[in-house]
Parts: structure tokens; sequence; C-alpha cells
């Protein structure tokens, strides 16, 4: 499966959806910017889209929300690895309370891997940061405390809460 982003205005990505009522587009904003997120095995609807390749999929998308995008430099040896790392840690995840879907996405231009989550609201994701089967997660990159292998660069968050209708249109 492909996933597609593109930014703009919530209004012109409204637009675009009317267009494609057979395609299920999610919306998010963080403040300034707005995304619009789909998955399709079709070329893209997007003029300047954002594409990848769905390495796991885990979980139902809801239009409800918190999204955490994690953005993590990958190079092109280390993507094996990358993603080896992530389906290893299948399942810790998805039985936390408030969870709701779990993207790994390849991209098919550049290096820049997206970790999507997306939770019931900012407490569950909280909530993971604060639990053990976050810690037991994330154990090996915290014993090594150095760049992992497959880094292409330094990685970052971006987190978005889902545009509620009733309060944005």
């Amino acid at each position: 499966m492909k996933a597609f982003m593109t930014s703009g205005t919530l209004d012109y990505l409204i637009k675009i959806d009317e267009q494609h009522p057979r395609l299920n587009l999610y919306f998010m904003h963080d403040g300034d910017n707005t995304i619009a997120y789909y998955e399709d095995e079709d070329a893209t609807i997007f003029d300047t889209p954002r594409e990848y390749q769905t390495v796991i999929s885990k979980g139902t998308l809801k239009e409800d929300g918190f999204v955490v995008m994690n953005n993590i430099p990958v190079t092109d040896e280390g993507k094996p690895i990358f993603e080896s790392q992530f389906k290893s840690r299948a399942g810790m995840i998805e039985e936390t309370a408030g969870f709701y879907a779990l993207r790994v996405l390849r991209p098919l231009r550049g290096n820049k891997y997206v970790v999507m989550v997306q939770w019931q609201d900012q407490k569950s994701y909280q909530n993971w940061k604060n639990s053990d089967a976050f810690t037991k997660s994330h154990q090996k990159a915290k014993k090594k405390k150095e760049k992992p292998s497959y880094s292409a660069g330094p990685s970052y968050a971006i987190t978005y809460h889902m545009v509620d209708f009733e309060k944005e249109v």
C-alpha cells in the first residue's frame, strides 16, 4: 500500500477531498500547518505529494485524535536495518490504551522515513511514553547512546491534532 501526504490550507485540501469521493482523506493540523493524508494503490491525486510505501500498518486510522509523526533520516544501506528493527517491535504498542494506528512509511524519494502513530488523545500518547512497554521498545537505542548505524541525520517529531470539522469549518 502507498501513502500520500500534502500540505495546504484546510479550504484547499477540502476541495481536493470533494473532487475524490472514493478516497478517505484524513486532515490534521499543528496550529500552523494542515496536512491531508490518504492510503491507496493508485497514483497520487496531489500536485505536490510526499509519497511513501507502507512498511508496517497496524490499527485503523480515525478522523479524530492526536498524531505523532517521527521523521527519521535513514541511509540507503541502513533501510533494511531500520525496517527490521521496527518489525521486531511489532505488537508492543497496539495494546496500549488509546492507541488507534501505526504506520511506518518508507519514502519513495529521499531518505526520510515517517513513523506515524495516531492516538485517541495527547494523554494516551503521554501514557505510552511513560509506560514500561515504551521503555522496552526503545531499550536498544538508549543502551547505545550513539547515533544508530542507519542514521542519515537527526530525527525530529511533529505532533498534530485531527481536524475537528465541527469547530474548523
